[in-house]
């Protein structure tokens, strides 16, 4: 799979999983999960600070779904 294809597929998840955070805490937790792969996107197309935003984004998600799961 090309890196343009990986690419556009994690982001495409992260908006998707965005969508539908309100319906699940999951949702939430598939979104944090998704933020992670762009970062990694990130770092291997050679742009750290997209990387750098993305991987602070996903620590912002998993926190927001720690507190939902504890609901």
């Amino acid at each position: 799979m090309s890196l343009t294809l990986y690419g556009a597929t994690v982001v495409t998840l992260m908006m998707l999983f965005y969508a539908f955070e309100t319906r699940s805490h999951w949702f939430t937790l598939l979104f944090a999960l998704a933020c992670l792969g762009s970062a990694a996107y990130g770092f291997l197309a050679g742009t750290w600070p997209f990387g750098v935003v993305e991987s602070i984004w996903s620590l912002v998600a998993f926190h927001k779904w720690w507190k939902l799961r504890a609901q």
